[in-house]
């Protein structure tokens, strides 16, 4: 294991006696994750400086393996051939992802100037959140009328990366794709073998307009370590690899836990105040109105209230419990739709399931809040009220829970931003509705 504090230090005093060689040789040692760790923490000015030292694979390793906007930062101090140089060097949609980073200007005249120009050029049409954003250029394609030999000597010649040759893709002569094929079939058939009788028919590809997430998720699905993305006439466009699946799928997943928290986006801990502020503040200004309704059901039950003060005690009880079985409830819905796993058709079956573990759960919370009461207030009926609310609460969080992240993604609205604050804003204001509802009506026994 690489102790990149160590290695950072050993770096910074070379490039501190001017010696940005060995710096290099430091970095050039490393695996391109440990080499992108130890150059990120770098300051602007050292890393400008050591550069152009490193070489050109190595450049365009640290490059891949930066944050975005990192990489982008690198990129937009860095003069257009030398730009131009290392994106030569890296994968085509790493490449395409970086230019559209950038400043449209420079990607422009960075593209004038690089090599492989022609393979990055089709990625840079596609939005980066669709399947067509995610895909990297097929450079092994093979073709039904094609003989073994033939698809063989082609491997040999363009000699692929490791990663390229996980299936072979077949197209027709119209470039539509239209089977695939692994390499032991490749190798077990006599050479005049044609592909299109060896291929396998049954292939699965996702459009260039789809998002991202779905292809992941298509790929994790089926276990699959490349994706083909086709248009709409089912060209053969690109293809997906496995990496770059799971890089989305790790995205999504902690986007979906800051949207779960109220943020729309990631924010990083360090964001300068003004930026959190307008990151965080709307969505607490929407929750404040949301708890209106919570405090109006409150006024509404003023006298109930003034004349047992000991209600209000249970007002954390009836609220919080009810409120975590709702999170319980929206965690697992708004995750299975990401998945794919819950639909508008299935809905009713989630719900019943959901309903079910709900009435344990609130049975059995509403039992030991009727103890508490009974301990602590001496009160049976107080307990009682506390508990039957709680557990008419719950059960709502089986319906709520589902019904109102399907509604938002329906509408296409990230149910994991919009979710939380309406879920969380019903269930404290029906728990309260209940619970004070059923004091009113039982006052008498309870003074």
């Amino acid at each position: 294991m690489i102790d990149v504090d160590i290695l950072l230090g050993q770096v910074r005093a070379a490039l501190e006696r001017g010696d940005p060689k060995s710096a290099a040789e430091l970095l050039e040692a490393l695996r391109p994750a440990d080499q992108a760790g130890v150059f990120d923490d770098l300051k602007p000015s050292e890393q400008d400086f050591l550069l152009p030292k490193l070489n050109v694979e190595d450049s365009a390793d640290i490059l891949e393996e930066l944050e975005e906007e990192d990489a982008a930062e690198v990129a937009e101090r860095l003069k257009a051939d030398k730009l131009a140089s290392i994106l030569d060097h890296m994968e085509p949609d790493e490449a395409a992802d970086l230019l559209g980073d950038i400043e449209p200007e420079k990607a422009n005249r960075v593209l004038d100037v690089m090599q492989e120009a022609d393979e990055v050029k089709p990625l840079l049409k596609h939005r980066d959140e669709t399947a067509g954003g995610l895909m990297t250029s097929a450079s092994i394609v093979l073709k039904t009328g094609m003989s073994v030999k033939a698809a063989i000597s082609n491997l040999q010649k363009l000699s692929p990366d490791d990663e390229d040759i996980y299936y072979l893709f077949v197209t027709n002569k119209q470039d539509k794709l239209v089977g695939v094929v692994n390499l032991r079939a490749l190798v077990t058939h006599p050479d005049t073998t044609k592909i299109k009788d060896i291929m396998n028919p049954e292939v699965l590809s996702v459009r260039a307009d789809a998002d991202q997430e779905e292809a992941a998720n298509l790929m994790k699905r089926y276990d699959l370590l490349a994706l083909p993305v086709v248009n709409e006439e089912k060209q053969l466009l690109g293809v997906i690899t496995y990496d770059d699946s799971f890089d989305i799928l790790e995205d999504e997943a902690t986007e979906d836990i800051y949207r779960l928290g109220g943020l729309a986006e990631e924010t990083p801990s360090n964001l300068p105040v003004g930026e959190a502020v307008k990151k965080r503040l709307p969505w607490l200004v929407v929750n404040l109105f949301m708890a209106l309704i919570s405090a109006t059901i409150l006024s509404m039950f003023e006298t109930t209230i003034s004349q047992m003060a000991a209600l209000a005690a249970f007002f954390p009880l009836v609220a919080g419990v009810s409120g975590s079985a709702g999170t319980q409830t929206l965690t697992v819905t708004v995750r299975s739709i990401a998945l794919g796993e819950i639909e508008p058709k299935n809905a009713l079956k989630v719900m019943l399931n959901q309903f079910g573990l709900s009435l344990v759960n609130g049975m059995s919370v509403g039992l030991i809040i009727t103890l508490i009461a009974l301990v602590w207030k001496g009160s049976v009926m107080l307990g009682m009220i506390a508990g039957i609310a709680t557990l008419v609460n719950i059960l709502s969080t089986a319906i709520t829970g589902v019904v109102i992240p399907l509604v938002i993604h329906k509408f296409r609205y990230d149910p994991a931003l919009a979710s939380p604050i309406i879920v969380t804003a019903l269930t404290d204001a029906l728990g309260y509705l209940i619970y004070l509802g059923l004091a009113s009506a039982a006052i008498t026994w309870l003074i």
